[in-house]
């Protein structure tokens, strides 16, 4: 009995040993983030990578832009405007992320913490025709800002911090093992703790991998967006349809060369037979 009373009390003081080194070793893996902003030619494109036990587990490059409606008094201070903060993601932002197997989060804070950005990311399985596939996607959006920080707001009533979340969010969908890219313009709307207020989200330049990074700092092959593909279609249509004129006019007239050379060098029989006797 004395020694199960003394296993027990041994085997709950490793148990608080684990769990402590596994909260450590979080919080270590958190710091182990940078801010690469410098690095694009893009002023308004940031560059966040997250690397755990010293390889790379999450990276992404975007510019982003928060539209925040927010109430002000109207000149008889009685009646309420809405005005409209146009917020942009800054440089030099400081950066938190973490990487799991099916969930990463990337977080985002500027402006001295007036505002904080974060996006979770998922990975899933599904049945498909072809069989089991994966793909990740942006699962949640949530975005807290300060409408009290007076460089964007001016007089805003109310002011203080509130908290804008995505609902039932499903974007950036990608095949897993690859990254996302779209250089196009892409909304995503953020229901406001601020009553009856939208925020909305603008990414562009977005080129981001949250799972099954290969090579440290290297993205994984492009999955482009639908948007990104119908550009690049519509840009190389007229060039293919160019080509293809040009390939049928040469063929054409290779055709009627070699056809006027094999007439020209046919022998002229007289249909009149009149003209026989000049012959031979």
């Amino acid at each position: 009995m004395d020694l199960r009373g003394r296993a027990v009390p041994s085997i709950d003081r490793l148990r608080v040993l684990l769990m402590l080194f596994h909260t450590v070793a979080q919080i270590m893996a958190e710091q182990e983030v940078e801010n690469l902003s410098g690095l694009s030619t893009n002023p308004e494109k940031d560059i966040f990578v997250v690397r755990e036990n010293g390889t790379t587990c999450l990276m992404a490059e975007f510019a982003a832009k928060f539209i925040v409606p927010y109430d002000v008094w109207a000149s008889n201070y009685v009646d309420l405007i809405t005005e409209q903060a146009d917020i942009a993601l800054t440089r030099g932002a400081e950066v938190k992320g973490r990487c799991g197997p099916n969930e990463s989060e990337l977080q985002v804070f500027w402006v001295d913490r007036a505002y904080a950005l974060k996006m979770v990311f998922v990975k899933e399985s599904h049945n498909s025709s072809k069989g089991p596939e994966a793909s990740w996607r942006l699962s949640k959006v949530q975005f807290v800002y300060d409408s009290s920080e007076k460089t964007h707001f001016k007089d805003a009533v109310s002011a203080g911090k509130h908290t804008a979340n995505s609902h039932h969010l499903s974007a950036l969908v990608t095949p897993a093992g690859r990254s996302y890219e779209c250089q196009a313009q892409q909304t995503i709307s953020l229901a406001s703790s601020d009553p009856q207020k939208t925020v909305t989200m603008i990414l562009s330049a977005v080129h981001i991998q949250p799972f099954d990074i290969i090579s440290d700092f290297v993205f994984s092959e492009e999955h482009k967006c639908p948007v990104d593909e119908r550009e690049q279609l519509e840009e190389t249509l007229p060039l293919i349809l160019g080509l293809i004129l040009g390939l049928v006019i040469v063929v054409t007239l290779a055709i009627y060369h070699i056809h006027h050379k094999m007439t020209a060098n046919q022998v002229q029989i007289p249909r009149d037979r009149s003209q026989y006797k000049h012959m031979g």
